[in-house]
């Protein structure tokens, strides 16, 4: 399961702690920080991008604080997600420093027209923005929970898959994009006798198709071959979990999501691991996370609404809003239906897009109190067994 962040503690004692945030790149880390004993809030170096150096870095701050005759006794280190995952907080928790991974976007800027930016400059804002963090400043940044490995790698094959579908769809449109400069339509890559009609296929001259071009379809088709097989791998591990007989937490949850009518097993895998895994401290903090929440603007006498933030999950947000149509097809008598049914009163265009997502919203909440706690959406329908 996934480790929630931890609440900002009030009682930070900066006499024995070492505050640090640390800014990494590919090419170099720069690490600032606020050293006990020597009245040093912005003592920053740059050292290599590995963890032995940031170690390094760790014990020469110790040292230093011992020299000014502070002894550290706790350690509390920030950083920015990004590409290199959480690996590196499960190092540093690993060694009795406590780490938060910071959400980016939360992290407030001057708006300034031209921004100065640079490594030093960012390393210093985090930690400012640390320090207000741990003073217990409200919404002064988001903080990101932190997974464990496991879940971290239970992820990978519901993503791997939609990345092998994009991939299918790229060949197929290639494929069908040489047919098209032929003259030809109405092949269908993903068919069974797929090889045997290539053979088949003329152009509008009764000619058969042109040596080179033949010759890149079917090289498209050895490639697509070999994705459709992965996929269907991917899907064969993903439908076992229904079998299982003494499941896990993130299994059991699964199993129950594909009990109810609307919901298969891909739809159930997303929801489970890219969510419901993870700690939230209530439904707000869910539809946030999966950025289906209004991002309102209300200033002086201008008041609209922007549209929802899509700052959270994109694979989470684009499953809920297929579901959230599902959910209203197969799932008419439910309360959450009939919902949407008034509010829409017949409207169509805009309103209706707008209603899916409120809907999308309160669907997800829903179903993470089923997953979660066991409490069925109200009138929703089990499939038969």
């Amino acid at each position: 399961m996934t480790q929630a962040p931890s609440l900002p503690s009030n009682a930070v004692d900066y006499n024995t702690t070492l505050v640090l945030a640390l800014e990494t790149s590919g090419k170099n880390w720069v690490v600032a920080a606020h050293v006990p004993g020597t009245g040093l809030v912005k003592a920053k170096q740059v050292i290599a991008p590995n963890a032995d150096a940031l170690e390094g870095a760790v014990e020469g701050y110790r040292r230093r604080a011992a020299a000014g005759g502070q002894v550290v006794e706790r350690v509390i280190l920030v950083y920015e997600a990004g590409y290199g995952g959480f690996w590196l907080a499960r190092w540093l928790m690993a060694r009795s420093i406590e780490v938060h991974v910071i959400q980016p976007s939360s992290v407030p800027v001057e708006r300034k027209k031209r921004r100065a930016k640079s490594d030093n400059i960012d390393v210093d804002l985090l930690l400012r923005t640390l320090l207000a963090w741990l003073r217990g400043e409200p919404r002064v940044c988001s903080m990101v929970p932190i997974p464990d490995e496991a879940a971290e790698d239970a992820r990978r094959p519901s993503r791997e898959r939609d990345e092998l579908v994009r991939e299918r769809i790229s060949l197929t449109n290639r494929i069908g994009a040489v047919l098209t400069t032929l003259g030809i339509d109405g092949f269908n890559p993903l068919r069974k006798d797929r090889r045997k009609r290539l053979e088949t296929l003329r152009t509008p001259f009764g000619q058969p198709l042109p040596e080179h071009a033949k010759a890149k379809i079917v090289r498209s088709i050895d490639r697509l071959e070999l994705v459709m097989a992965q996929i269907t791998a991917l899907e064969d591990q993903r439908d076992a979990v229904l079998e299982q007989d003494a499941p896990g937490t993130a299994e059991r949850m699964v199993q129950a999501l594909a009990m109810l009518r609307s919901i298969g097993a891909q739809s159930a895998t997303v929801l489970v691991y890219e969510a419901f895994v993870r700690h939230f401290s209530s439904s707000k903090a869910l539809g946030s996370y999966a950025g289906l929440t209004g991002t309102p603007f209300s200033s002086g006498g201008a008041e609209r609404e922007q549209g929802i933030s899509k700052a959270g999950n994109q694979r989470l947000r684009a499953t809920m809003g297929e579901l959230a149509w599902r959910w209203v097809r197969y799932q008419p008598d439910s309360a959450l239906s009939k919902w949407f049914r008034e509010r829409l009163a017949g409207a169509k265009g805009r309103m209706k897009k707008v209603l899916i997502v409120a809907l999308a919203r309160k669907l997800l909440i829903a179903l993470w109190r089923y997953a979660s706690h066991g409490v069925i959406p109200e009138g929703a329908v089990l499939k038969p067994v």
